[in-house]
């Protein structure tokens, strides 16, 4: 039987796959000849509209996730004539709920869910076609090649391990590869339309830099974020998805997961990290909330020119300031396992040994010698960073002096450790960023903005049927 699948496994996944879309190439002539069809035929539009407004056709008592027949293949949708099964959605949403470690929803969440993936699988698909139709197609074996580096990132190098993985959580190892082929498709595609038109002077890269220096000491702050566009006559439907978005996320749903599924800026790809960014860099319904934002804090869903966006704030720091939390640590783990059958009564009292021994080390050459007395394991962990310890330990770190250890903490379940300090290099005055970095930043930012002009601009030309 497979062991349960780390959160990190999928989420890095997901990562692998942006689940941002694409669109097609035009296709005026066909969508004038749908627009005057449709002008001709009132009753026609308006089936279609509410067609589109439950596709599915879903009773309100109905379950999801039972049993599926691989062979029902249902169609749901029609783009540019490629079909869009009921299987595919359901695939799709079970690959969502298991990287976001989700197990069930509410019906209402549900539905929302399954109308999501499907203009996902709708972005998907066009993005394939564009991709196709400017002789760019993404071959089967970049896919599979894709495929097995992330088998080898979480299952040793097992494809078929991770291929049962799929298929126990519902979904499928050929949903997995059809996100990897869009992702794929979508560089593609940003490498030959928008990224050769993008152009930074070196005047603009310094005049960055002399900003950069004028503003030491000043607070940026790192944040992801999920961006979701709107119109007005959207703005409403829009706005309560991003609501149950938030909800799903404050229920212990990843973050980073439902950015790379439903995000639609490019950030989605590394799960809407917008990396340190000053106040004055973001839009200003954005920056107004992200001051006054505590690290770990979600907001949203917040409205910004063109649509909304869910905010989360993962870190802050000082400009070309050297944080304490950059300190990159020397540490000894000294841990002991509770027998499975222990009283708690037992418990307690292993846990007060354990406890006196590590109160009485002396210095981390000690730490050996002690834990054999109370059979503790003790694992060297050499170069961590304070930021990158559980943020309850990161203030106990900076306290300690070296040969100095935490006070216990785990649990009766997982064991009980103490992390033993020793060594510590203090951080250097934050680096500036040099001339080259600074330029990636720049570009990236102008490749994001245009490459969402051009995905609005693909889908307006796209012609989309739904069953």
């Amino acid at each position: 039987m497979l062991s349960k699948f780390p959160s990190s496994t999928l989420h890095g996944a997901i990562g692998a796959i942006a689940a941002s879309a694409l669109a097609i190439l035009p296709v005026a002539a066909q969508a004038q000849q749908a627009q005057e069809a449709q002008a001709q035929d009132a009753q026609a539009q308006e089936a279609q509209q509410a067609s589109a407004d439950d596709p599915f056709g879903f009773p309100t008592d109905g379950t999801l996730f039972g049993q599926q027949d691989p062979n029902k293949r249902t169609a749901t949708a029609k783009v540019n004539g490629a079909v869009i099964t009921g299987t595919d959605i359901d695939h799709r949403v079970a690959l969502v709920l298991a990287a976001s470690e989700r197990t069930e929803l509410a019906p209402e969440e549900e539905q929302q869910l399954r109308m999501q993936v499907l203009r996902n699988l709708i972005d998907e698909t066009l993005q394939i076609q564009a991709a196709a139709a400017q002789e760019l197609p993404v071959s089967q074996d970049e896919v599979e090649q894709r495929y097995r580096a992330l088998a080898q990132q979480n299952f040793a190098q097992n494809p078929s391990q991770m291929d049962a993985y799929l298929i126990g959580v519902g979904s499928s190892p050929a949903a997995l590869k059809r996100q990897i082929q869009g992702e794929i498709a979508w560089n593609n595609l940003l490498r030959r339309n928008v990224a050769p038109f993008i152009n930074v002077s070196a005047e603009e890269v310094n005049d960055t830099m002399e900003r950069l220096k004028t503003s030491r000491g000043q607070s940026e702050y790192r944040l992801a974020e999920i961006y979701l566009s709107a119109t007005p006559e959207t703005a409403a439907a829009v706005q309560q998805n991003a609501a149950r978005i938030i909800q799903q996320i404050r229920e212990g749903g990843s973050f980073q997961a439902y950015a790379r599924q439903f995000s639609e800026s490019t950030t989605a790809a590394v799960g809407g990290d917008l990396g340190f960014v000053r106040l004055a860099t973001l839009p200003e319904e954005m920056a107004e909330i992200a001051q006054e934002m505590q690290p770990g804090q979600l907001v949203g869903p917040v409205q910004i020119p063109g649509g909304y966006v869910i905010m989360l704030l993962v870190d802050k720091q000082q400009v070309l300031t050297a944080d304490p939390r950059d300190a990159v640590l020397s540490l000894k783990q000294i841990s002991i396992g509770m027998p499975a059958g222990l009283s708690q009564e037992e418990a307690n009292a292993r846990v007060k040994r354990f406890s006196e021994a590590v109160s009485s080390i002396r210095g981390c050459g000690d730490a050996n010698r002690i834990a054999e007395t109370v059979g503790a394991d003790v694992v060297d962990n050499n170069s961590i960073r304070v930021r990158d310890l559980p943020e309850q330990l990161q203030g106990s770190m900076l306290q300690l002096q070296v040969g100095q250890a935490t006070p216990p903490f785990g649990s009766l379940e997982e064991g009980v450790r103490v992390l033993l300090l020793c060594g510590r290099d203090d951080p250097e005055t934050g680096a500036e960023p040099d001339f080259d970095q600074i330029m990636d930043r720049i570009e990236e930012e102008r490749i994001s903005k245009r490459a969402q002009r051009f995905l609005r601009d693909l889908r307006n030309d796209a012609i989309i049927e739904y069953n």
